[in-house]
């Protein structure tokens, strides 16, 4: 299918992005912590200020925050429909409803740092906050009607190509082997240049998903447009929903990522909440295509049975 008939058919179809979900009040902080690297500055200033004093700003009009943030109206009212909401109202809505989460005695998130100096017994305790951060930030942000899309989809898919690069390569393999072993058909393309001639065979019926924490990444980007052409199903995860990779993606399943440092590259966050997405991903499929997923599951236990040395009783 080529890209105008494609574009043509959506303007007499529904649109196969379902409406996104405006988020709940606690993922409020959630979704300022990824999309924020994305924004303006200007609109990186009221996003820090309604999750930085969510009790303050409810009590606000738009004009109020403008004033506060030394920002314009119209930059409140896109800053809240980037962040998931209709406008303004519907924030000013949730941060009333997160102030009072947070009287009621909801700690704020605490983000650490890993020094130079640190012990290890420091770094094992800091990774673990960031780590629980990263997770319950995806899992509060994460569009359900988005996910349920994607893995129906995937469940229906008469075949499935993952394109990652780098660290999210490894998560696509990941994703690939648990699909192989419920009995689909997944491949994981991690050279750029067999990702592309492989995403020219896609059709209708097939589905192309992309991992890209950026939504920047040419060689991710360049398959998931090819498919995306020639009519398969595609699907993006990706910690920049706005980001470049979005134009070619039916479904976009946003991940969060923790705080960098110097010691903390992206890749180590956006791995943790990649692979939550992955997971969801694939128990989703596998409740929708149970009668054949569990046995095919079980067969490929037996299968390796032998490999495993058996217990050894003293």
């Amino acid at each position: 299918m080529s890209s105008s008939v494609k574009e043509t058919f959506s303007e007499v179809a529904v649109p196969s992005r379902p409406a996104p979900t405006p988020p709940a009040p606690a993922a409020l902080a959630a979704k300022v912590r990824t999309l924020g690297p994305s924004m303006t500055r200007s609109m990186q200033r009221v996003a820090e200020a309604v999750a930085g004093d969510p009790a303050g700003c409810a009590a606000l009009t738009v004009t109020g925050l403008a004033e506060r943030t030394r920002t314009s109206e119209a930059t409140v009212v896109r800053t809240s429909r980037l962040l998931g909401y209709p406008g303004y109202r519907d924030l000013r809505l949730a941060l009333a409803a997160l102030a009072a989460q947070q009287a009621a005695g909801g700690a704020p998130a605490v983000t650490a740092d890993i020094a130079v100096d640190d012990s290890l017994v420091d770094v094992v305790a800091k990774l673990a906050q960031e780590e629980q951060q990263c997770l319950a930030d995806t899992a509060a942000g994460l569009d359900v009607t988005q996910l349920e899309a994607a893995v129906a989809a995937l469940a229906s898919a008469r075949r499935i190509d993952v394109y990652g690069i780098g660290a999210s390569s490894l998560v696509g393999q990941d994703l690939v082997q648990k699909l192989l072993r419920i009995g689909l058909i997944a491949h994981a393309h991690a050279d750029p240049h067999l990702a592309v001639t492989n995403a020219v065979q896609l059709r209708a019926g097939d589905v192309a998903l992309a991992i890209t924490h950026s939504g920047r990444t040419t060689d991710v980007i360049e398959p998931l447009r090819v498919a995306f052409d020639h009519g398969a199903t595609t699907i993006a995860i990706t910690g920049r929903p706005d980001s470049e990779i979005a134009s070619y993606a039916d479904h976009i399943l946003t991940t969060s990522t923790a705080r960098e440092s110097e010691l903390r590259p992206a890749a180590m966050s956006s791995r943790t909440s990649q692979l939550l997405v992955v997971d969801c991903l694939f128990i989703g499929v596998a409740q929708r295509t149970y009668d054949t997923a569990a046995p095919a599951l079980s067969a490929s236990y037996e299968a390796l049975a032998h490999r495993h040395s058996p217990r050894s009783h003293r």
